[in-house]
């Protein structure tokens, strides 16, 4: 008897049939599109016509190819040519050269290390498949984890792969996905709940809006798998509004997912019940904070509330419920795929797997990447990321986003995991890595992110109310030249106070971009000080 995933394999399979020999892949993920990148899909359209290739070729719509700084990008397959910074002018010469010689000038390396350096987990359907073609993602291998889970495995079984795997909460903390898991299924409730936190608010991160962009079934099979191994029946996903094009393909994929069995009641013809919809945030940073996006979710103001208890206890409504981010969830397809034994042979001893990075800042390849865990700093920004445009020497890396910190140079070659970057005062985050040259100033940076921790605290508690404005106030001062040592001195002890007594992450976090500038740039500091006694004395 034909299961439901065999049905939708052969389906797929039919589709596949139809298409031709050549592939011409058309980047239509947010970075290419405001480059015009769905015009140019439309010129190479209109050029096979014209041209009269329609039987050879086939023009498709594909996710993030990665190297966002060179594009639009466009692919020819099954030659594997990539060609860079594509305009519409350029449409006809390009089909021309499908199955020929490729064209020279527009031709992207791809055996450069921004490529050859990549461990593609999370993005290996990225720049691939079609994001609104579920049958694409099937091709792909979409899918066939969950028939896999539902079909082999029990949701104890589910959750022993991901203990094994390794995986830690990719959205910042870190926290052990298995572990989370398995306290939410060991919840004694009739109702529990998944949330996918799509609310990333860091300043230079673009990291889940391109997974949801370019690979939303993924995703939601995660989800499902989740909701399957902790017995939950009903997810939303957590996502910015400001995000339309992720949002836009993230509920077709839901509603080609409802009418293929994959979402809905009896889903695959398991006896299990799976629904996603969708909420979207208002733009509050602080609505990344769990307890603040629940709320949000219920219709409250997201403002964070102390724990315990946690959601793992007492979440969403009350209930038992599992929040992990976009790329935590899209790690989980390809570690039941292949097991958790797999995942845990990637990265290092407490840092499992792949990570993926926004690169951002004063650095040639900007753009989207996925590195094992343990690469150094060295090897991300000036291997894969080709080093600052004018080949000058970076002066500090910042990661973790607002409540991250900024490592110097000096500190290059340290590897990019957990415990390596809280040692260095600072953090993984979600995926933020913005590089800056000798023209940064490290005091501008630490007032730029107060000013958002400042305008983004959600103000219930007092430390982080007051004491990330008054902290602002100190850095402006600093920055503009009028500070003095006592206010030097003071800007530490409230560092100190707002780091350890604020209510929620955005407060206990928001000193760490001033603690990390004052440990490694302090003279930067104090060539902006002025000393009361040399104010007085017009000095």
């Amino acid at each position: 008897m034909t299961t439901i995933y065999e049905e939708l394999q052969e389906q797929a399979n039919a589709e596949l049939q139809k298409r031709h020999t050549h592939c011409v892949r058309v980047c239509m993920a947010a970075g290419c599109l405001s480059h015009h990148g769905d015009t140019i899909k439309k010129a190479l359209e209109a050029e096979i016509e014209a041209q009269g290739c329609q039987d050879d070729v086939t023009i498709k719509g594909v996710g993030c190819m990665g190297l966002c700084a060179a594009g639009p990008l466009v692919s020819v397959e099954p030659e594997g040519i990539l060609y860079e910074k594509v305009t519409v002018e350029d449409a006809a010469d390009i089909v021309k050269s499908v199955g020929n010689k490729p064209l020279k000038r527009l031709q992207c390396a791809t055996n450069v290390p921004f490529f050859k350096r990549q461990v593609k987990i999370v993005l290996e359907n990225s720049g691939v498949v079609d994001p609104e073609s579920l049958e694409d993602y099937i091709l792909a291998g979409g899918y066939a984890a969950l028939d896999k889970a539902l079909t082999d495995m029990s949701p104890a079984e589910v959750i022993d792969e991901v203990v094994i795997s390794g995986l830690r909460g990719r959205g910042g903390g870190g926290y052990p996905t298995g572990l989370k898991w398995s306290t939410v299924a060991k919840a004694i409730s009739d109702t529990k709940y998944v949330i996918c936190n799509a609310d990333e608010g860091d300043p230079g991160a673009f990291m889940d809006r391109s997974v949801l962009e370019s690979d939303p079934h993924r995703v939601i099979e995660g989800m499902a798998i989740a909701a399957y191994a902790v017995g939950a029946e009903q997810a939303y996903v957590y996502l910015r509004a400001e995000y339309p094009l992720a949002i836009q393909r993230l509920k077709m994929a839901i509603r080609q997912a409802k009418r293929s069995g994959l979402l809905g009641d009896n889903i695959l013809g398991s006896g299990v019940n799976f629904n996603v919809d969708i909420r979207l945030g208002a733009g509050a940073f602080v609505c990344g904070e769990e307890t603040a996006l629940m709320a949000s979710i219920e219709g409250k103001r997201g403002m964070p509330r102390p724990r315990p208890p946690y959601p793992a206890d007492h979440g969403l409504w009350g209930e038992p419920t599992l929040i992990n981010n976009v790329e935590t969830f899209a790690n989980v397809a390809p570690i039941i795929r292949n097991g958790g034994a797999w995942y845990a042979g990637i990265g290092t001893k407490e840092s499992k797997g792949t990570k993926v990075f926004a690169l951002a800042g004063q650095i040639k390849n900007t753009g989207l990447i996925e590195v094992p865990m343990g690469i150094s700093l060295n090897e991300i920004v000036n291997e894969i990321g080709g080093g600052t445009p004018d080949g000058s020497q970076i002066k500090a890396i910042q990661t973790g986003g607002p409540s991250g910190g900024c490592i110097p140079n000096q500190y290059i070659e340290t590897p990019v995991d957990y415990e390596s970057l809280s040692e260095l005062g600072s953090i993984m985050g979600s995926g933020g890595m913005i590089v800056m040259d000798s023209s940064s100033s490290m005091v501008e940076v630490a007032r730029y992110f107060m000013e958002f921790c400042k305008t983004e605290s959600c103000g219930k508690c007092i430390p982080c109310r007051v004491g990330t404005a008054q902290m602002y106030n100190l850095l402006d001062k600093i920055a503009t030249g009028k500070a003095t040592s006592a206010d030097l001195e003071l800007l530490e002890q409230l560092c100190d106070l707002v780091k350890n007594t604020s209510l929620c992450g955005l407060g206990q976090s928001a000193p760490n971009p001033v603690l990390s500038t004052l440990r490694y740039f302090r003279e930067e500091y104090l060539t902006k000080i002025v000393d009361a006694t040399d104010k007085q004395s017009g000095s």
